[in-house]
């Protein structure tokens, strides 16, 4: 599990490669990732939009911006957690994702929260399974 914590708000991912929606031959190695978002201040917050850069087992980087997440802009009140589960499909075996959040307190002012880096890494995975 991969962890950080910003103004109060901790964010984990956990990253798992899934085999069956995976196609090595055809360059198609598809990861699922968790994120749980604990609200560790004194203040509600809302998810307003997301930013991800990935980049692939070669180099090359992704970006991609997009209102809430999984279709929603959640509001997180203090002691409560949020959690959801979303995909990422590389053309390479391994890569690596970071990002923010863009969140706003009740009084209108916005902060960004680091998403912290995690490694996308199926050979690793190999490895252990076997």
């Amino acid at each position: 599990m991969y962890r950080a914590v910003t103004y109060d708000i901790e964010v984990t991912a956990e990253p798992e490669f899934l085999v069956d929606e995976s196609d090595p031959q055809q360059g198609r190695w598809f990861w699922a990732y968790t994120i749980s978002i604990a609200n560790l201040g004194q203040e509600a917050v809302q998810l307003i939009s997301r930013h991800w850069r990935i980049t692939d087992g070669h180099g090359r980087l992704h970006e991609v911006r997009g209102t809430g997440v999984v279709g929603e802009q959640p509001v997180i009140k203090p002691g409560e957690t949020y959690r959801y589960t979303s995909g990422c499909p590389l053309e390479t075996p391994q890569g690596i994702m970071v990002g923010d959040y863009q969140m706003q307190r009740p009084a209108g002012d916005m902060i960004t929260v680091a998403i912290p880096a995690f490694s996308l890494d199926s050979q690793m995975i190999n490895r252990v399974l076997h």
